[in-house]
């Protein structure tokens, strides 16, 4: 099971980082190139998914990555249009931070028996949107208030919320594109409270940042759109992880 080398990293105090690939912002040539380096550099996840790539288009990048590696391929779907029977798991994402119950509850229900059949890994995940400094994808289609990135209280009894429900991940997200990282303190106000692994995405665009994020309790970082301007950023990120 593909939630065991998410727990794994919570229990031994190795740190993970996961690749974010969106299809919709990368020609073929690129993607390969970001796949090989990922390869070379052993990334422990591909976190594959955006807020407006079909399910069709999801399939064919996904052949594309087992072309040329072998990393776990996770499913990180803004819609159930999104979801593959290729990946090796699916983060299974309620919206715990925001009140839309379509994104908390209603989406999952319409999908879960496809997943059953399915049969890929399904990931249950504590999904917190983070103020990153501008407006995302992610907070505009699921019309949600991301939690503000100076408000640890909030963070952590939500983180906790979700946890309590049965949540076996939570993943806290400044979103694609965002200006500003997840401010440390919310991190570690996170991290201190709960028991399952904490993925921390968004804004992530050096090693000074990685650093912080790791050193603030977070198991598994996820880089995207840095990745996609720089794809040699892979190498300079995964060396300040092994040094960690």
């Amino acid at each position: 099971m593909l939630l065991n080398k998410f727990i794994q990293f919570k229990t031994s105090g190795q740190k993970g980082l996961a690749v974010l690939i969106d299809p919709d912002k990368a020609d073929s040539k690129g993607l390969i190139k970001r796949i090989e380096l990922a390869q070379q550099c052993s990334v422990d996840f591909i976190f594959l998914g955006g807020s407006m790539v079909n399910g069709n288009e999801i399939g064919e990048v996904i052949d594309l990555i087992r072309a040329y590696c072998s990393i776990p391929v996770v499913l990180f779907p803004g819609s159930s249009l999104q979801l593959n029977e290729k990946a090796d798991a699916v983060l299974f994402l309620s919206l715990i931070s925001g009140r839309n119950p379509e994104y908390l509850i209603g989406n999952h229900v319409t999908v879960a028996p496809y997943l059953k059949k399915m049969g890929v890994e399904v990931l249950p995940t504590g999904y917190m949107l983070v103020d990153g400094g501008v407006q995302t994808t992610a907070s505009y289609i699921s019309n949600s208030t991301p939690l503000p990135n100076n408000k640890p209280m909030i963070a952590q009894a939500t983180a906790l919320a979700g946890e309590m429900l049965g949540m076996k991940l939570i993943y806290m997200d400044a979103g694609s594109g965002a200006m500003n990282p997840i401010a440390k303190e919310l991190i570690e106000s996170v991290a201190g409270q709960i028991d399952c692994p904490l993925i921390v995405g968004g804004g992530i665009t050096n090693e000074e940042q990685l650093l912080s994020a790791y050193k603030a309790g977070a198991d598994i970082v996820v880089v995207g759109n840095a990745i996609e301007q720089n794809a040699e950023l892979i190498e300079r990120l995964t060396d300040e992880k092994l040094k960690y």
